[in-house]
């Protein structure tokens, strides 16, 4: 999951080498914080929060796959 949430956020800004996620995995949930440029905040938040619930609609389907459950959470 970790991998995946790396690749779309990378297509996504301007300084792919500032991206990083921070995994704490639990039994059954896991939180990823993803964290990346200042300038590139809104472009992963995108208008009205759109583009970060896409990628949350991409990461529950891939969690539900794998049968666990997966929380997206963008740090500033």
């Amino acid at each position: 999951m970790k991998d995946l949430v790396i690749f779309i956020a990378q297509a996504l800004v301007d300084h792919p080498e500032e991206v990083t996620v921070a995994e704490t995995a639990g039994n059954q949930t896991s939180v990823l914080e993803l964290k990346v440029a200042k300038d590139d905040l809104g472009k992963v938040i995108g208008k009205q929060g759109r583009t970060a619930r896409a990628m949350r609609t991409i990461l529950s389907a891939a969690s539900a796959k794998a049968q666990k459950r997966t929380v997206l959470e963008i740090v500033e």
